[in-house]
Formats: structure tokens, C-alpha cells, sequence
């Protein structure tokens, strides 16, 4: 992505027919086109991928923008807050280093795209087995918490009224490449979207494409005790949407937050 911002010398003052006006280079006014977005030949046909589209996004961000001096306070959360994220997926994602060299629970995601308010993570799903699948939505869930319990109480030390929360929710679909895959569409993007911002949880994943119950598996442990399927209306997608969230915030939802979210 550029920014197109012209310099004051590819302007000029002319007066034309009597009237003064302030004039743009034609040769730089023809370079506000689609090269701008960063996403190369726009005309090249998709490539579909298997993948798990998790949305972050920080609860109560546009308020935080509102306070006074706000140029002095977001940049300097954005800064502490994106790398502090990164190094969280990449943590989460990490079984063992072994000297030079790192053996992961998955792969680390192939696209990292910053939305304003949160984040877009993408991973490849095509070669991934059950359990990484899996331990990808244990990563997201694991940084949600860790934002609270951790990233939280630290950054209030520097910043007046930070985002109280993170917020994430998954799902796994196929994704399109847009140009030479400097970006990607997909309707697994819209329902990651559409779960993160469910009434009341922090932590939301479309059940479709996830195997939950794997005998002798530690991972399977969690979601059968800590995770609760219910059915929900995803606007713009479907009434009856089998999802997985955390069953303690389940039970603290309020009575009508609570209907919302439906037993199978």
C-alpha cells in the first residue's frame, strides 16, 4: 500500500483566463491508479487456499481515539501493542527452540494485515493435521487472555485508558488471492469478522472445518471441558451457525445475551 501525497513542487500557480488556480503535474496525477493498493496485477486470475482467518480486534479502540492529545497516546500503544501481537502468535505457535532452529504446533500465518482497529492473521490449513488446526485456535484464545492478564496491567503504567480488551474470532474456509497475493478475500474473512464481535465473549470460532474430539490427545481436553457449541445468527451469513466459545462466558452472559446463543 502507498500513500499518494504529491509534493508542493509538482504544483504550480497559472492564471488561466483570468482566474488563479493551483495546478497539479499531469504525469504525477496520472499515478493516483490501482498501483497505490500494493496488490500488483489485479488482473491475474485467484489462486484459492485452504485457510483459518482469525480476527483480533481491541474492544473500545475508537473511544481510546477520542481522548485528548490522541497523537501523543495511539501511535505509541499501536507500537507496543503490534509487536507485543506478533510475538505473541509467534510464542504460542513455538513447542521448542533448539538452538538455531524453532519446532512449531503449526505453521506461522502467511498474511499479517493491520485493519485499524485490529488485526487480519491468516494461516495456511491445506497441510495442517487436525491437532494444529486445533492448536491454532488454542494460540488465539491464549493471546486474548494474555492481553488482559498480561499486556494490560502494563501498558495502563503508560497509557490513560487503553482498549480494555482483545477480542478474536476464527474460522476456516477458502481464501482468494487478489493481484500476486499481497492480499486476500474470502467468505471465512466475513464470518471471523462477524464472531469477534459477538455480544459478550472475547473469544468466538465457527465449529465448520474443526474436529474437535481426537482420543489421547492433550488438546482435545480443553475443548471438551473449557468450550461450549451453540447456534447463533451470523448477519449476513446464516441463522443457525454452530460456534464454539468459552463456556465460563457463556454462563456470565446476561439473560438476553444469552438467548442469542442457542443449543444445537
Amino acid at each position: 500500500m502507498s500513500v499518494f501525497k504529491p509534493p508542493e513542487k509538482d504544483f504550480r500557480v497559472a492564471e488561466v483566463d483570468g482566474k488563479k488556480y493551483r495546478l497539479l503535474q499531469k504525469r504525477v496525477y496520472d499515478l493516483f491508479n490501482t498501483s497505490l493498493l500494493g496488490l500488483g496485477d489485479i488482473s491475474q486470475q485467484s489462486v484459492p487456499v485452504d485457510a483459518i482467518a482469525a480476527v483480533f480486534d481491541l474492544q473500545g479502540f475508537t473511544n481510546f481515539c477520542k481522548q485528548i492529545e490522541p497523537h501523543l497516546s495511539v501511535p505509541r500503544f499501536l507500537n507496543e501493542f503490534l509487536g507485543w501481537l506478533l510475538g505473541q502468535i509467534k510464542e504460542e505457535m513455538t513447542h521448542k527452540q533448539y538452538g538455531e532452529e524453532v519446532h512449531l504446533y503449526g505453521p506461522l500465518p502467511f498474511l499479517v494485515k493491520f485493519l485499524g482497529d485490529g488485526l487480519l492473521v491468516i494461516w495456511d490449513a491445506s497441510a495442517m493435521r487436525d491437532v494444529a488446526r486445533r492448536n491454532v485456535l488454542l494460540a488465539a484464545k491464549e493471546i486474548c487472555t494474555a492481553y488482559a492478564r498480561n499486556f494490560l496491567p502494563t501498558i495502563l503504567k503508560e497509557i490513560v485508558d487503553p482498549p480494555p480488551a482483545l477480542r478474536c474470532g476464527l474460522a476456516r474456509g477458502t481464501v482468494y488471492s487478489v493481484g500476486d497475493g499481497n492480499d486476500f478475500v474470502g467468505s471465512c474473512i466475513n464470518m471471523a469478522a462477524r464472531l469477534e464481535k459477538l455480544p459478550g465473549v472475547t473469544f468466538a470460532f465457527n465449529k465448520r472445518g474443526f474436529e474437535l474430539k481426537e482420543p489421547e490427545l492433550e488438546s482435545t481436553e480443553f475443548f471438551c471441558k473449557a468450550i461450549v457449541v451453540k447456534k447463533v445468527a451470523i448477519r449476513g451469513i446464516g441463522h443457525g451457525e454452530l460456534i464454539g466459545i468459552l463456556k465460563k462466558e457463556f454462563e456470565s452472559l446476561k439473560s438476553a445475551d444469552k438467548k442469542l446463543f442457542l443449543d444445537p
